[in-house]
């Protein structure tokens, strides 16, 4: 038997067997982002010493800081994501960093609006313990498959 779920207005489709239920997203608003690309710093691409993170241009003659038509757009207020789908991931969860099975357990009444995320210096023995634990509290790992593939290769 499969139950399909699908909520349309977060861009994904769920197929799931009775058995295997995973916890749903609750957010079933459309993700809306005003802007992907991120603003860069005014002549990063001409000097190597200018870095690429945005800095206020603060000059008396800067095009950028005076708006002229057709240079770099300056960050400002309106570029700001939607208060309700902040912070949200493609898959309709927020994200919590996890470092052991015990912070798995402040997720467990928050499993349709959080997914967990391994830290990245947990080790592998570590790891599978938390993925076990997730998987008896229903909630969802974004990496769970990371660092264990190649233990099982070998």
């Amino acid at each position: 038997f499969f139950v399909a779920c699908s909520i349309l207005s977060v861009g994904f489709t769920k197929t799931t067997t009775l058995t295997d239920t995973m916890a749903v997203p609750l957010l079933t608003k459309k993700i809306v982002k005003k802007r992907v690309k991120q603003f860069k710093k005014p002549q990063w691409d001409r000097k190597i010493s200018v870095k690429t993170n945005w800095r206020r241009p603060k000059g008396i003659d800067s095009r950028v800081r005076r708006k002229f038509k057709g240079v770099t757009l300056m960050p400002n207020i309106g570029y700001g994501t939607d208060k309700k789908t902040r912070h949200y991931l493609p898959n309709g969860f927020k994200k919590f960093v996890v470092h052991n099975t015990k912070e798995l357990e402040l997720l467990m009444m928050h499993n349709r609006t959080y997914c967990a995320e391994i830290a990245h210096n947990i080790s592998t023995r570590k790891r599978k313990e938390i993925v076990e634990r997730a998987a008896q509290l229903d909630i969802v790992v974004t990496n769970k498959l990371a660092r264990l593939r190649s233990q099982e290769d070998e």
